[in-house]
């Protein structure tokens, strides 16, 4: 799913300074960008590699660990670095090139950064019931990594701000210009406690090869049914959610569906 862009040679996208007020203030990593006809394909034409987008990263991955406490709860970590280790070797990752934290943190969210990072909150660990639900989570993030979700929204986000003509100029990280589509690609956050989601289309697409990985790493696909209807519950005791298209992230119900068909898909009965 991931071979349908082409990666840019010989172009290096240097770390950009990410002062606290970047992370806080409204990076649009969500959105939905509409492209006139014909700017997806040369916007994937610039679609940085991972090890570019790795490099972007790292500053925005340093300031959250400095930010946000990790937790040292082993009834919470023994059971992330238990399912990652697994879901990891699943995906056909060598574990010890990731680097998986887990968040003290009330927060009902997870994330994935470029460069092996992924995160993950003792908020959202609280709702799930069992490691399969961790591993539905985890699968989910580590596919975000694998399928360079934020190399493919940088190639977007830079030919749709700047024009066709000057997206693979941009890739120049002296240009201002440049460091504010790695922000926005990167989506790190817009408020404190709250990481941007991918588009829906790759929230979907995550979700579909996350699955992928559960039986091999010996956890239930089914389980991501009971999973999401339990976080649509969590959701709505803290307040109604946005309508989906106010939102980057897929309905409720519509991901519940989605899910649904790919596991009986996968030959499993629902």
């Amino acid at each position: 799913m991931c071979g349908c862009y082409q990666e840019t040679e010989n172009q290096e996208v240097h770390q950009p300074s990410l002062s606290r007020r970047d992370l806080l203030r409204g990076l649009a990593g969500g959105t939905a960008i509409a492209l006139a006809p014909g700017c997806s394909t040369v916007a994937t034409a610039f679609t940085p590699s991972q090890a570019q987008m790795a490099q972007a990263a790292g500053p925005a991955w340093a300031e959250l660990k400095q930010k946000q406490r990790a937790s040292t709860d082993p009834r919470y970590t023994s059971r992330v670095n238990r399912v990652a280790l697994k879901v990891l070797r699943a995906a056909g990752e060598n574990p010890a090139a990731w680097e998986v934290v887990t968040f003290d943190d009330k927060s009902l969210n997870a994330f994935a950064l470029p460069g092996n990072k992924i995160g993950i909150y003792t908020g959202i660990l609280d709702v799930m019931e069992n490691d399969d639900q961790i591993a539905v989570v985890m699968g989910h993030e580590v596919a975000h990594v694998k399928l360079n979700h934020s190399g493919q929204r940088y190639g977007q986000s830079a030919a749709t701000q700047f024009g066709l003509s000057a997206a693979g100029a941009i890739l120049d990280s002296r240009s201002p210009q440049n460091s504010q589509a790695i922000q926005q690609a990167l989506g790190v956050g817009a408020q404190v406690g709250f990481l941007l989601p991918f588009s829906r289309s790759h929230e979907s697409e995550a979700d579909r090869v996350g699955l992928r990985y559960m039986p091999s790493a010996g956890y239930d696909p089914r389980e991501a049914v009971r999973f999401w209807t339990k976080m649509a519950q969590a959701k709505s005791q803290a307040g109604a959610a946005p309508p989906e298209f106010l939102s980057t992230h897929p309905a409720d119900s519509t991901r519940i569906a989605s899910l649904k068909a790919e596991i009986k898909a996968m030959g499993y009965e629902i």
